[in-house]
């Protein structure tokens, strides 16, 4: 399946597609393209978008794209997902206090896509995995 979402991707745009790699869709193929474009190009392609504004895998009241992805797939029977998807909430919106973990996770990202600019696919690998490590210790966390 396709996903497309804006181009130069912060947290939740490079978290989402861990998310959908790891638990929706293996085959996945990603496409970054400039915001303005991206519900054409999703309908040209048949791609589905996320975490642009009005579409069902975006930003609802203080939940990120990631938080949409975790209840549409029903991924948060998984503890350690559930508590991932605050982190990635708090990396990603100005509750930046939500986890203790948020703040870090927030930096470690901005990094990667400073060092891969202008290469998104390249940030997005480069980001694979941190987010597996947090999601380790998310698992750790929730065990404990």
């Amino acid at each position: 399946m396709k996903w497309i979402t804006r181009e130069h991707p912060r947290v939740d745009r490079v978290a989402c597609p861990w998310l959908i790699e790891r638990f929706v869709d293996r085959e996945a193929e990603f496409i970054y393209v400039p915001a303005a474009d991206v519900l054409s190009e999703a309908q040209e392609r048949g791609a589905t978008p996320y975490d642009v504004k009005d579409v069902e895998l975006g930003h609802k009241g203080p939940e990120c794209s990631f938080d949409a992805f975790v209840h549409k797939y029903s991924l948060d029977k998984d503890p350690a997902i559930a508590y991932m998807a605050k982190v990635i909430r708090g990396a990603d919106t100005a509750d930046k206090a939500i986890t203790p973990e948020s703040a870090g996770v927030e930096a470690i990202l901005d990094g990667l896509r400073h060092i891969h600019q202008p290469d998104d696919q390249k940030q997005r690998e480069a980001s694979r995995p941190v987010l597996d490590a947090l999601y380790a210790h998310c698992a750790k966390r929730v065990a404990s």
